[in-house]
This record gives structure tokens, C-alpha cells and sequence, in this order.
């Protein structure tokens, strides 16, 4: 099983981590959007059983080697959450700054295209793409090249979907 889990790992982020068994990945989202949710059914559709936490923090990472954040801002969720804006842009970088000082490579992805665009989101984009080691966004979603201007000059790598389902593709190529 666990060599099951280590080639299912392996063949999904190959480039970015060599040898990383599922319990490795660590889903969270950074917007406290339902998208990490949906991220979360996409792997498992690929034999991947991330585990999903929407409130991770720096003291929560557990030897993973794989940080997968999911961005998508949504006043409700954070509502639910009990916390602000500035509150989760304040949690994902302390988080994104932990993952680096371990060693992790890190995620980001982008589901809701153009439509789960606005202030909100772009506020949570902005926080999380400079710190990217490879980016995944729908498409429609990087449509004014923020993605691209956020990462100029990282050689960091932009993989796009056509929706959310389709996100398994790149998920396969990164």
C-alpha cells in the first residue's frame, strides 16, 4: 500500500518532489473558499488521499512534503472560520514562509476562472503566487496575466485547466 501511495505521489508532482508518498501532501485553503474541497475530490479521483486542512498553520505541518494551497476568496467561509481578510493573508504567509524554512515545495492553484475573480480573491492571489514553486489556474482566470506578473522572473511554472476536473491533467504534468 504505501508503495502504492509513494508511485501515485511520485507520478502526480514529479517535478517538484521526487519521492513524496500521499500522507506527504498537504491541501489548505488560502480564501477559505470550498475550492480546496473540490482539489481534494480531484486527487482522490487520482488515487490520492490528501489531507485537506482549510485552518492549517505553521505548527500543523507534519513532515509533508508538498504543500497544495488553494486559492479562492469567500466572505462566508471566512465568516465561518471567524476570521478577516487580513487575519487569513496573515495565516497562509506565516505558513508559506514554514513550508520554504522545511523544504517543501509549494502549490498554487487557482479553480474559479474568471468568475471567482474580484478584490477578494485578488487579495489572496496576490498574497500566495510570489510564493509558488508551480501554479495550476483554470482558465479565464489569468486572463489579465496576474499570475504572470506576480512570478516574473521565479521561472516559475504556469499550468492552466479548463475547469476544475480538467485540473487532474496538469496536476499529472507538474
Amino acid at each position: 500500500m504505501a508503495t502504492a501511495l509513494f508511485l501515485s505521489a511520485a507520478f502526480v508532482l514529479p517535478d517538484m518532489v521526487s519521492s513524496a508518498a500521499a500522507s506527504e501532501i498537504v491541501l489548505t485553503s488560502v480564501g477559505q473558499s470550498p475550492d480546496a474541497t473540490m482539489i481534494r475530490v480531484v486527487l482522490r479521483k487520482m488515487k490520492i488521499n490528501a489531507e485537506n486542512q482549510p485552518l492549517l498553520r505553521p505548527e500543523g505541518l507534519a513532515g509533508e512534503k508538498i504543500l497544495v494551497a488553494v486559492v479562492g476568496g469567500s466572505s462566508k467561509g471566512l465568516g465561518a472560520a471567524g476570521i478577516d481578510k487580513d487575519q487569513e493573508i496573515e495565516r497562509v504567509t506565516g505558513l508559506f514562509q514554514a513550508a520554504k524554512q522545511k523544504g517543501m515545495k509549494l502549490l498554487i492553484m487557482h479553480i474559479g476562472g474568471e468568475g471567482r475573480r474580484g478584490t477578494l480573491s485578488d487579495a489572496f492571489i496576490e498574497a500566495a503566487a510570489p510564493h509558488a514553486d508551480r501554479l495550476i489556474v483554470v482558465d479565464g482566470g489569468n486572463n489579465d496575466k496576474i499570475f504572470d506578473r506576480l512570478v516574473e522572473g521565479k521561472n516559475v511554472k504556469i499550468l492552466t485547466a479548463p475547469n476544475v476536473n480538467g485540473t487532474a491533467e496538469p496536476l499529472k504534468a507538474t
